[in-house]
């Protein structure tokens, strides 16, 4: 078994995940890069043969992820980190999206990352190692109009990662959350609106619709965040043996994320008044 820190990124075809894997290779360490699409990963581990294994996988297809993990466990002896980076995203009111798009949303965002996870660990309970590193978003703390099946599979990842590191961190095991903002890699071309456009919501999620259509305007404002610098920041704490539960990448993650922080200390400190009038009275 090899003792160089061995990686497996999900989503390592394009932006964050390609980058981040780009840079974990360049540090020497190894990675199994897992995709749908292979034609990117295989140019990228073709500049690293000896470290680099490129898998095609659907992350929604059970035998699929089963064969990842057994084909980077056969190829490396182990995986140190887990990166549950695959994701999709679908556009629109909760109203107007198709249930077919949003249960995909969670099937990726969520239910893939869960089964991977699940299947990573006996390994590394066996080796009392290893790392779950799941990839959330600002929007799995604070949610927008027009995003909201997005948001709510990172949701279900944040709370999932919460019991997950409670449960294997006494067997030297460790989970993180990855909270990043918007950074320009590529996700614009690949989301999609779902469903049909409902007038009266023009002015909460159609401002995101409006949005998206001028993209290529907005970009600088909408997306703000450099992937590469990303993928440094991350490698660097994720291998200092951080002792943070979440990783926030990115200015605008930090604005939103303390926005939504004041939000709920102010209903936190209102419910003050109330809140322990429901609790059973004592006796007296």
């Amino acid at each position: 078994m090899s003792t160089t820190p061995t990686w497996l990124i999900t989503g390592a075809s394009s932006g964050l995940g390609h980058d981040l894997a780009s840079h974990v290779l360049n540090e020497g360490h190894e990675v199994v890069l897992a995709a749908r699409n292979e034609q990117s990963m295989q140019q990228l581990a073709a500049q690293y043969p000896e470290s680099a294994l490129v898998v095609g996988v659907d992350v929604t297809n059970p035998e699929q992820r089963k064969s990842l993990i057994s084909r980077a466990e056969q190829r490396f002896g182990k995986i140190d980190f887990l990166v549950n980076n695959a994701g999709i995203d679908y556009l629109g009111a909760i109203e107007e999206q198709r249930e077919e798009d949003y249960r995909q949303v969670f099937e990726v965002n969520f239910f893939a990352a869960v089964e991977l996870l699940r299947l990573a660990l006996p390994g590394m309970r066996a080796r009392r190692s290893g790392m779950i590193v799941n990839m959330s978003s600002m929007d799995g703390i604070a949610s927008l109009p027009g995003n909201a099946f997005y948001s709510a599979s990172k949701f279900a990842l944040e709370g999932l990662t919460e019991s997950l590191w409670q449960e294997i961190e006494p067997v030297g095991l460790k989970a993180v959350l990855v909270e990043p903002g918007s950074f320009l890699t590529g996700i614009d071309a690949r989301t999609h609106f779902s469903g049909e456009l409902i007038p009266d919501y023009d002015d909460s999620s159609g401002n995101f619709f409006r949005a998206m259509q001028n993209v290529e305007m907005l970009r600088d404002v909408i997306f703000p965040g450099d992937p590469k610098r990303a993928a440094e920041v991350l490698f660097e704490q994720l291998t200092s043996h951080p002792t943070m539960h979440r990783i926030i990448l990115g200015s605008d993650a930090m604005r939103r994320i303390q926005t939504k922080m004041d939000d709920l200390q102010a209903d936190f400190d209102a419910s003050r008044l109330f809140a322990a009038k429901t609790d059973f009275a004592k006796a007296s």
